[in-house]
């Protein structure tokens, strides 16, 4: 029987690898001290930011102002039903 991915009847061949062999423990991180580890993590972080597609000063703009707009209509929202529930409840109990 097969499916999309393969035979369900036989393992993948990463799960045929035999169990008596023995694994290193750390890897590249393993061998580095407490500073190492903190500038490989720190250089990760600045690959990583280097992949970020950072938005144009026009586009920036438009999505601030998108915010700002959303947060003040939902504050009037907010602030409507406050009022509503509380001339209810003025109402409710005296």
């Amino acid at each position: 029987m097969t499916d999309a991915v393969g035979s369900i009847d036989k393992p993948d061949a990463e799960d045929e690898a035999p169990e008596s062999k023995k694994t290193r423990k750390g890897g590249k991180r393993g061998k580095k001290g407490p500073l190492g580890r903190l500038a490989l993590f720190y250089r990760q972080i600045i690959a990583e930011l280097r992949k970020v597609v950072w938005p144009t000063r026009n586009q920036l703009t438009t999505y601030t102002s998108v915010v700002i707009v959303f947060v003040v209509v939902m504050i009037g929202l907010v602030t409507v039903i406050d009022f509503g529930f509380a001339r209810v409840i003025k109402y409710v109990f005296g």
